[in-house]
């Protein structure tokens, strides 16, 4: 009779270090030090953990950084399906985008601030940037929009105007701190003040 084989243990990782940890901490390290500046062995002593056990979870190093991309997008794709929705007029939907994308920059903030930095130098780059030129395009639609309506000025330019705007929104990157920043919704109405009204009082 053959002896039974007893079951192959399942693999663990560090207890405690979950995948959701071992991204959030791998994304504190790309932002550090790039992603290309950064190893599997740097990651590994970053995380406290074997190289092993971030395999347990993941591929390798790019498909961490697919993970935490996709956090970023995920969130701004869904925020334009919903702008895309209101029943609003095209300014206030473009309003809507800007406040809604400053929500998700708060929420997820080491996810977009990674994504901003992304250049193109890898397929999950490249596939990232991709998408994340969709929502350009949205907002630059909603620009036209809002100008063809009368709402916005016609020489506003929809391309450069989408550009101009959200550079304003992913300039919080620069100085917003996870954990110390103001209400989403303070930040929002900021921009959406300074962009639409100016500074100059009336």
């Amino acid at each position: 009779m053959t002896p039974r084989t007893a079951a192959a243990p399942r693999r663990r990782g560090r207890p405690g270090l979950d995948l959701a940890t071992v991204l959030e901490r791998s994304v504190e390290l790309f932002i550090e030090r790039g992603f290309d500046g950064t190893s599997m062995e740097d990651l590994a002593r970053h995380l406290g953990i074997s190289k092993s056990a971030i395999y347990h979870h993941v591929s390798g190093k790019d498909a961490l950084l697919g993970l935490a991309l996709d956090r970023a997008l995920s969130g701004l794709e869904e925020a334009a399906f919903e702008v895309r929705s209101a029943q609003v007029s095209p300014a206030a939907r473009l309003e809507l985008l800007v406040g809604r994308s400053v929500a998700v920059l708060v929420e997820r903030l080491p996810y977009v601030t990674l994504l901003l930095r992304v250049r193109g130098n890898s397929e999950t780059e490249r596939a990232a940037l991709a998408r994340r030129r969709q929502i350009d395009r949205l907002a630059a639609g909603l620009v036209q929009d809002a100008v063809d309506s009368g709402e916005l000025r016609p020489d506003a330019d929809p391309t450069r105007t989408a550009r101009l705007l959200f550079g304003m929104v992913n300039s919080l990157t620069e100085w917003l701190h996870p954990g110390s920043t103001p209400a989403a919704g303070e930040l929002a109405d900021a921009i959406v003040a300074i962009a639409f009204d100016g500074l100059r009082t009336p």
